[in-house]
């Protein structure tokens, strides 16, 4: 019988060699990271425009803050409009 191995078995011994992270918390890390860039892109959009509104920014700072930031995603999120951004966020 074979022991089913990590998907990610090297980076979290990468991790475990090159930090001072436990193979534990090396693979939380790992989780972690997948998780935030595997945010869909209407998700990331609702989520960034309620931490900046309550960080005192308008509208009109924040989307088209939140379209640079969504160019420099990791994996690309297609390019949306400032009023694609808007209909995510109020319908």
């Amino acid at each position: 019988m074979s022991t089913a191995r990590h998907p990610f078995e090297d980076l979290i011994g990468h991790l475990t060699r090159t930090t001072s992270l436990g193979p534990g918390e090396a693979a939380r890390v790992v989780a972690d990271v997948l998780a935030y860039f595997g945010e869909p892109a209407e998700e990331y959009v609702r989520r960034r425009h309620g931490e900046l509104k309550s960080r005192g920014l308008t509208n009109d700072q924040i989307f088209p803050r939140i379209s640079a930031e969504l160019a420099g995603r990791r994996v690309a999120a297609p390019e949306l409009t400032l009023r694609q951004l808007r209909r995510i966020v109020y319908g």
